[in-house]
């Protein structure tokens, strides 16, 4: 690159920074984040609130038991030395 777009692209980036700055000073900018962010936090609460059929909250504790399970199944093959089946009697 020669030195005339090194100093446009520097002042560019000095450009953009200005406005970043401009815009974080602006009150209304600031309140526009933490409004959403509130709003975030308020739908993630009633996300998880539990409701009948299917929802987040019951596939994520569906997904948690499983694993639970599928914990359980890996600690009864390692300390059995036998595969599940066998220990459970089913073959």
């Amino acid at each position: 690159m020669n030195s005339k777009e090194e100093q446009t692209n520097s002042e560019v980036t000095n450009l953009e920074n200005k406005i970043h700055i401009e815009k974080q000073k602006d009150a209304n900018y600031i309140n526009e984040q933490t409004g959403d962010k509130k709003l975030d936090e308020k739908s993630i609460d009633i996300e998880y609130d539990y409701k009948f059929g299917w929802s987040s909250y019951s596939e994520i504790t569906n997904g948690r038991f499983a694993m639970i399970g599928f914990l359980a199944i890996i600690l009864i093959e390692l300390f059995s030395q036998q595969s599940f089946l066998k220990w459970a009697g089913i073959l």
